[in-house]
């Protein structure tokens, strides 16, 4: 072997002009070096590579057979408007051969507020189907026999409220507990890490996904009660090593918790499920869910279970979202078809494809349509699903498996050492961690060390103008209408009551699922549930912070010439003006995605502005204020949940109100392009799609500012 190793080297080092074989060799954002050759020799000492399908450690897939037999569930993360809407879409979906439903909240309700609260104005259905009662569950599965239909629901912060209307909505329906199948998220650890649709601090936070577990593995033995996440931990920036010890070690953190409520590891080990996010690195997004597995069997044996479904890491894909570009926005549907492969020869068990418009507003029937049908072709055309695991054996894969398994494991020891999970995401290294790789991965990016075609290279002259759905501000004109009605009719003094056993609950240890469920039969709403244990455990404000100089390091801003003449300008704006630039960048709204805001706040300071954040989920008047308070030049907001045409003339208006109308509004997010010229008009003066180069937005906030 090592004889013909030498003989291809000397050919390969002929080819390159004496160059090193060794020049070709790099180095990964996961620190993992890839070799431009992969042989026999790099499988020596590699334990899974022995094993099969189905068996431990279930490196190449859970069950013995995978596709060969049943392929993976088709799946489409779904929701907008009103229950009704999103009915009609599921049904044709399901007849067009969708084969499971994934629903998507809009954000007033992941964060357990109703739609008349003032402060999710601009939320209301935008981003998924708005929920205030069991009565919207109700409309929403119309139809849809959910003892035959298995349901995943994306839900953390009001988790109770929306699993007790599920559970109630079925029953009305005809439909025992013991009968539901499907997933409830319940992976509250990640939202502190990074999508924070948080409501209640991490303590109760954590008690409330035991509750769960505990009732569901008594009452609903068939669903899954948590969908362990690592998805948006991919979407906040982390890269494929951290992505899978973190989400391991969430999942670790959650068997702790149920068997500190008195459960056994069997009673509930077998409905724990994962949710990886796909990206675009093929073949490191493979070996990262085959390492996932491996790890997870390897953590799960140290509990003693004695069925080794404890131990089988069972998993829903998706598609990267922060993959998708604005620019050239067609090359998502071949974005979209590479992940959903990565996905499959991985070993998912279902999948979510991302409609090609996201990056641009909410998804239409006939972007729907194109990414369901990425799942069908690779199905039903490609062969894939004739082989098992058709990539074992493979000297790069295998290679690359253990080397992520090799790297996780020293994240998991660091986590374990601070005291597990919990511990680790008070202390705030998880987070740090994927900001500051989200940061690098920004620069590389705008150096064309990463190439994204449409963005960074082979750019089109001209943008086509793409139809995007837009959700009508009539949509929470009628969730308020119909919660009018609702507290009209109900037996106000029976949901009362019902309330108040909740509070009674969360100061006990009765189970909260249990107690919520009979306020959901009586009437009681989504924000009603929630405020009755806000009384007792709080509203979670998280802290918003900084991260410096890794922006500027991956730029080597000493010998970047954009890079040194933007620093220059702020210098120069502080000699003028006395003061550097200052600006607030504000996270405004219920959308917990951070990952924009907060490279956009690093590399701003790493350029010598004065940044100010404001706190997650401030309303524009709030925003506003501290604009004013802090004395800035600019006010750079943050739009991902389609609100933007609310933000800007509520952030103008205030302003002025205010006695500031000198403070110049920028707002950056998936903003339709179509969109731009109301947003000017409404007083925004630079407007930033996703892929915009942050040194150029930073010297468009200087020219407008000097």
């Amino acid at each position: 072997m090592s004889a013909n190793i030498n003989d291809w080297k000397k050919e390969a080092e002929k080819q390159m002009k004496g160059k090193s074989v060794s020049s070709l060799e790099q180095m990964t954002p996961e620190n993992i070096p890839v070799k431009p050759l992969y042989t026999q020799e790099d499988l020596e000492n590699i334990e899974h590579v022995n094993t099969m399908p189905g068996l431990p450690s279930f490196t190449r897939g859970p069950y013995p057979t995978m596709y060969t037999v049943r392929p993976w569930t088709i799946r489409q993360y779904a929701g907008f408007s009103t229950a009704k809407e999103s009915n009609e879409f599921y049904r044709k979906n399901l007849a067009a051969g969708q084969m499971g439903l994934s629903v998507a909240f809009d954000l007033a309700t992941h964060r357990g507020y109703d739609s008349d609260n003032p402060r999710v104005a601009g939320d209301v259905g935008k981003a998924g189907v708005a929920i205030d009662s069991v009565e919207d569950m109700k409309i929403l599965f119309d139809h849809i026999p959910l003892d035959k239909m298995s349901v995943s629901m994306t839900m953390n912060g009001a988790v109770l409220p929306i699993l007790a209307s599920y559970i109630v909505a079925a029953e009305e329906q005809g439909v025992k507990q013991g009968l539901l199948t499907g997933t409830i998220q319940n992976d509250i650890l990640k939202e502190f890490l990074t999508r924070n649709t948080y409501i209640y601090p991490p303590m109760p936070s954590m008690r409330i996904v035991s509750d769960i577990i505990a009732y569901c593995s008594k009452n609903i033995p068939k669903y899954n009660t948590v969908s362990i996440s690592g998805y948006h931990m991919m979407e906040a920036g982390a890269n494929s090593v951290q992505q899978a010890a973190f989400t391991i070690a969430d999942g670790i953190e959650y068997i702790r918790a149920a068997i500190k409520a008195g459960l056994d590891i069997d009673d509930f080990g077998p409905r724990l499920s994962f949710f990886f996010g796909i990206g675009m690195n093929f073949f490191m997004n493979i070996a990262m869910l085959r390492a996932a597995r491996q790890i997870w069997y390897e953590e799960t044996m140290k509990f003693n279970p004695k069925d080794m479904k404890s131990c089988m890491l069972r998993t829903h894909c998706q598609t990267s979202g922060w993959s998708l570009t604005e620019q050239d926005p067609y090359n998502n549907i071949i974005r979209t078809t590479i992940e959903c492969m990565a996905a499959v020869l991985g070993g998912t068990q279902s999948l979510h494809t991302n409609s090609f418009d996201e990056a641009i507003g909410l998804p239409t029937q006939f972007s729907s349509r194109i990414a369901r049908n990425t799942q069908i072709v690779v199905q039903e055309e490609t062969g894939i699903c004739k082989v098992i695991d058709p990539l074992g054996g493979s000297y790069y894969v295998e290679s690359l498996t253990n080397s992520i398994i090799v790297e996780a494991r020293k994240l998991l020891k660091e986590i374990e050492s601070m005291g597990g999970m919990a511990k680790a995401i008070e202390s705030g290294m998880p987070k740090k961690l994927i900001e500051e790789a989200a940061a690098r991965t920004q620069a590389r990016i705008e150096q064309q060390k990463d190439i994204i075609v449409g963005v960074n290279k082979y750019k089109l002259a001209k943008e086509e103008e793409i139809q995007v759905l837009e959700v009508p501000d009539t949509v929470r004109l009628e969730q308020i209408e119909a919660l009018k009605k609702l507290r009209a009719s109900r037996d106000n003094n029976l949901v009362k009551k019902t309330l108040e056993n909740i509070t009674k609950a969360a100061q006990s240890d009765a189970n909260l699922l249990e107690t919520v469920i009979h306020a959901v039969k009586a009437r009681a709403t989504v924000g009603e549930i929630s405020d009755a244990m806000e009384k007792v455990f709080g509203r979670y404000n998280a802290k918003t912070e900084l991260i410096a100089g890794v922006y500027s390091s991956e730029y080597n801003a000493a010998k970047n010439d954009d890079f040194k003449r933007a620093r220059e300008r702020t210098f120069e704006f502080a000699e003028k003006h006395g003061r550097r630039p200052r600006i607030l960048i504000a996270k405004i709204g219920q959308d917990g995605h951070d990952r924009g805001s907060k490279i956009v706040a690093t590399a701003f300071a790493d350029l010598g502005f004065d940044v100010d954040l404001t706190p997650m989920f401030v309303t524009p008047e709030e925003a506003a204020k501290m604009a004013a308070e802090n004395d800035a030049h600019a006010i750079g907001a943050s739009s991902l949940a389609a609100g933007h045409k609310y933000i800007v003339p509520t952030l103008v208006s205030t302003l002025k109100i205010l006695g500031c109308p000198e403070i110049m509004v920028f707002i950056g997010g998936v903003i339709p392009h179509q969109d731009y010229e109301q947003l000017y008009k409404d007083g925004a003066v630079g407007v930033f799609g996703p892929g915009t180069n942050i040194i150029e937005s930073a010297n468009q906030i200087l020219d407008a500012i000097e």
